[in-house]
């Protein structure tokens, strides 16, 4: 049970870099009992998955699309997932969203029960 609030989305130029964040809360005590992803979803078309990271921050996988560019973190004790986004390309402009799992795979979308809001990247040329 955890409720997740995304931000630091916004329209930036090719070639930049944005930090979204993901800040959790709720009645769960222990924010390291979730594992976190963030999936992205463009117009016309379903979530993609773009990154995940382990309950206990060892474990990171991402998105083919993202590799090499996107980093996932996490701090704990201040319940907050961050995605550092650089090298942007326009084909990055989607909504952005957070989610929470406690159990089963990376990226598999069903495991992930809590979602954000979602935070909105518009990237230029």
């Amino acid at each position: 049970q955890v409720q997740l609030v995304e931000s630091g989305g916004g329209l930036v130029q090719a070639g930049d870099s944005l930090r979204l964040s993901c800040v959790a809360s709720g009645p769960e005590p222990n924010f390291s009992n979730y594992a976190v992803g963030w999936f992205r979803q463009a117009p016309g078309t379903g979530r993609v998955f773009v990154a995940d990271l382990g309950r206990n921050g060892d474990r990171t996988a991402y998105g083919s699309s993202v590799k090499g560019r996107f980093t996932i973190s996490r701090d704990n004790a201040k319940n907050t997932v961050v995605l550092q986004l650089n090298s942007l390309k326009p084909e990055d402009t989607a909504v952005y969203y957070c989610a929470a799992r406690t159990g089963g795979l990376p990226g598999t979308m069903t495991d992930y029960k809590f979602w954000g809001q979602g935070t909105q990247v518009t990237v230029s040329s």
